[in-house]
Formats: C-alpha cells, sequence, structure tokens
C-alpha cells in the first residue's frame, strides 16, 4: 500500500490538514500508523477521494466526443501576432496552454474571460514519479 502523509495528501486535495483529519475520523479516508507512528493515509482511498471530489465545470456544448481529456474553462491569456495565437485557459487547478492560428481564435470569439473548452488528445504523455531512479 502506498503511504502518504496527511500534509502531502492535504496538499494534493487543495484543502487543510485538519479536513483530511476529519476525513480519514469519519472513515472517508482509510488510514494507518507508520514506523514512525505518524498518521498516514491510504493511496488508493486518497485518489477514489480525490476523483469523487474533483470539480470542473460541466461541459456546455452537449457534443459527444471520443476524447476523454477535456477541462471546461475561463480564457485566462491570448498572446496573438498576425499568424499564430497563445491561449491560456484556466480549467479549475489545470493551466492549459494551447497554440493556434490567429484566425482560429477570431472564429472561436475567444477573448479574457470567455468560457473555453481544451481537448486533449495526445498519443505521447510521459508520467513521472517523485524520487524513484530508472
Amino acid at each position: 500500500m502506498t503511504q502518504i502523509r496527511i500534509r502531502e495528501a492535504s496538499q494534493f486535495l487543495g484543502v487543510s490538514d485538519d479536513t483530511v483529519r476529519r476525513w480519514v475520523e469519519s472513515g472517508a479516508l482509510q488510514s494507518e500508523k507508520d514506523a514512525s507512528g505518524r498518521t498516514v493515509v491510504d493511496g488508493l482511498s486518497l485518489a477514489r477521494l480525490a476523483r469523487e471530489n474533483a470539480v470542473l465545470p460541466a461541459d456546455p456544448s452537449e457534443i459527444g466526443r471520443s476524447a476523454r481529456n477535456r477541462f471546461v474553462g475561463i480564457v485566462t491569456d491570448i498572446v496573438m501576432d498576425t499568424v499564430m495565437a497563445q491561449v491560456e485557459i484556466q480549467a479549475g487547478p489545470h493551466r492549459v496552454v494551447s497554440l493556434m492560428s490567429s484566425e482560429a481564435v477570431r472564429e472561436l470569439g475567444l477573448e479574457l474571460g470567455s468560457v473555453a473548452i481544451a481537448i486533449v488528445k495526445a498519443t505521447n504523455v510521459i508520467v513521472e514519479t517523485p524520487g524513484r531512479a530508472s
């Protein structure tokens, strides 16, 4: 079982240490004592709670897609020249940056503060783990 300290769990979930402790006390998170006697939470239990509590706005487009990685958010920055543009979207805790043509920005009517949906379809996804040598 992966063991995660209360402080780290609170950082992953974006809540206070006290909130994580309350979830442990209520049984929402499984916990045990580590070798040093500190309370740690079960990584799988934490992952399930994170997924259940993840809140992103609903996709307003009501269009079915095969892509599962959709992030609804607000346009927070646009850097545009005559040909290309960089569009930044804040979707919950996620910052998504897209490079597209300036023409696409105009056609989509993107502007600061507008609602946008970033759809990520990637064939290469890099996954890292902290503190592990290959």
